[in-house]
């Protein structure tokens, strides 16, 4: 089944040609990890699942976009997967954007080279190719560098605020010190400016180690091994009668390591987003895995989402599509704080030919990924 963002197991829309270079999806993998791992700092200690993000299902994209019947017009139309890559890049990596920019570079190359030995790809193939991987590299970029932005915003937020006090005691006690001739008070007045700048140097520390740490705002998971099919298989049945909804299930037996509850809201709050914006139509489940990494999507036919609101529709408050539908407002954020809890991430594809896919995207095993697994 192909991992493309769109949901499209059935390949609708896909030429020959393109189905030839989908199948040299493994292999450019292989040699992109290889390469990447030799040749991008930082990446060789990288576990496979966060090395390998969001990557298969870019790949699948570009199969899509080559195939001049399917509306893909390239690999990152109507789709945030790139944008997804380069935030997970600033969360889980301890990359710069050159290296976020490098990945690319040997992406283009490792198809390049699988390509050139196996296909005939014609001037505007390439160019699409081409197209697709210039267009992820600057949506990616784009979103590492405003999780970046938005990190030195909370930083200066607390030095503003968490500093006032001990600047204030050592102000107030140098004032102080200047006035007196009173030598045991000035001692005192002394001790409290140490002991106040003492606390600054501390607060500098803890912010610097905030500054450069990738640690996020996780949610408390309890970790167990269980069949990701078997639980797509309980939520759909408990949503089909009382909803009076059809549910495609295509589900691929996978076991791992997850919070089954978390993971359970997660999908329980996309069915209800597909309830209230998939226009009363079916909804299709689907899991595959692919290089350590399960990917679990939710699709419906509904209203699309705009390409600009693709990523706003995951902050808090913001209500998708339909600002006065109900909804969109704390589902799916708590979805991305899920899955980017379990060490992955969320995307999304939409437009008024496919309908709108969600597509959770993390490790299989998270235990490396969980920082406090409960």
């Amino acid at each position: 089944m192909m991992l493309a963002t769109d949901q499209n197991p059935e390949e609708h829309g896909i030429t020959p040609r393109a189905r030839q270079f989908l199948a040299l999806r493994e292999p450019v993998m292989e040699r992109w990890e290889r390469e990447v791992r030799a040749r991008v700092q930082g990446a060789a200690t990288l576990l496979r699942p966060i090395l390998t993000n969001t990557l298969p299902a870019f790949f699948d994209n570009i199969g899509e976009a080559l195939s001049p019947g399917h509306p893909r017009r390239n690999a990152t139309s109507s789709n945030n997967a790139a944008a997804v890559h380069g935030g997970e890049r600033a969360r889980m990596t301890s990359y710069g954007p050159d290296q976020v920019v490098h990945e690319y570079q040997i992406l283009r190359e490792a198809i390049t080279a699988e390509a050139s030995e196996r296909l005939d790809l014609s001037a505007k193939e390439w160019a699409i190719i081409e197209h697709s991987i210039d267009a992820a590299v600057r949506e990616a970029i784009r979103e590492f560098a405003s999780i970046q932005d938005d990190l030195r915003r909370k930083l200066a937020g607390a030095l503003s605020h968490d500093m006032r006090t001990p600047l204030a005691v050592i102000l107030s006690g140098a004032q102080l010190i200047g006035l007196s001739n009173d030598l045991p008070a000035n001692k005192q007045f002394a001790e409290k400016v140490e002991a106040n700048a003492r606390r600054l140097e501390d607060m500098m520390s803890e912010l610097l180690d905030a500054l450069t740490s990738k640690a996020s705002d996780q949610l408390p998971l309890q970790l167990s091994e269980f069949d990701i099919a078997e639980l797509l298989t309980d939520v759909s049945k408990a949503y089909a009668r009382p909803h009076e909804v059809e549910f495609s299930v295509m589900a691929d037996s996978t076991r791992g390591w997850w919070c089954r509850n978390t993971l359970r809201r997660a999908l329980e709050n996309l069915i209800n987003n597909a309830l209230t914006h998939g226009a009363g139509r079916k909804i299709g489940l689907a899991t595959s895995q692919v290089r350590g990494r399960m990917m679990l999507s939710v699709h419906n036919d509904g209203q699309a989402i705009p390409k600009e609101r693709q990523n706003e529709i995951f902050e808090y408050g913001s209500r998708g599509a339909c600002a006065t539908a109900p909804g969109w407002g704390l589902g799916l954020p708590f979805v991305k704080r899920a899955t980017e809890s379990h060490g992955g991430s969320i995307a999304v594809d939409s437009s008024e030919q496919t309908g709108t896919t969600f597509l959770i995207d993390i490790p299989i095993d998270c235990r490396p990924f969980v920082k406090n697994p409960a």
